[in-house]
């Protein structure tokens, strides 16, 4: 089976083995809660099926996983990538890219920055093509750094680093 990182597992949440997971490429919401998700345990992927799964914000989730019944067994888990059959997400990760080319970038105080004319799925650093009145930049696309989410209006308000633009 081919799998692709669909998050990470961002902190431990409380004391009963929930666990704060950040989404890179798909939304929580396309998330099948039925299906396992994988986690690298000593090199080798263990499945993990999930007990519940509250959606928070855009990217994120709070999980609870079957067998994770403590603030140890979370902590365990915190910071790892969690992988998901590629062959269920493949089609959604490429609607998802392609759907914000067009979308409008904006600053984190509002401006418009320019406008999304394409990314590049960099390992460990993708990136938005936008372009600008001074000609196109290269921006990180990093979930810390996206403050907002707008697809009625299509845009994205991001934090975006000094010298980009």
């Amino acid at each position: 089976m081919d799998m692709i990182q669909i998050a990470r597992i961002l902190k431990s949440n409380g004391t009963d083995g929930e666990v704060l997971m950040g989404f890179r490429g798909i939304l929580p919401g396309d998330i099948d809660a039925e299906e396992p998700v994988f986690i690298r345990m000593d090199g080798l992927p263990v499945p993990f099926f999930m007990e519940s799964f509250k959606v928070r914000g855009s990217d994120k989730a709070l999980v609870h996983f079957y067998g994770v019944d403590s603030l140890e067994d979370a902590e365990e888990i915190a910071g790892k990538d969690v992988f998901a059959d590629a062959s269920e997400y493949e089609d959604e990760e490429e609607d998802d890219l392609s759907a914000i080319e067009g979308w409008t970038l904006l600053h984190e105080d509002g401006r418009e920055a320019g406008i999304i004319s394409g990314f590049e799925d960099i390992p460990g650093n993708p990136c938005l093509y936008v372009e600008t009145p001074d000609g196109q930049a290269m921006i990180p696309f990093h979930e810390d750094l996206v403050l907002s989410v707008d697809s009625e209006n299509r845009r994205i308000s991001m934090t975006i680093p000094d010298g980009l633009l």
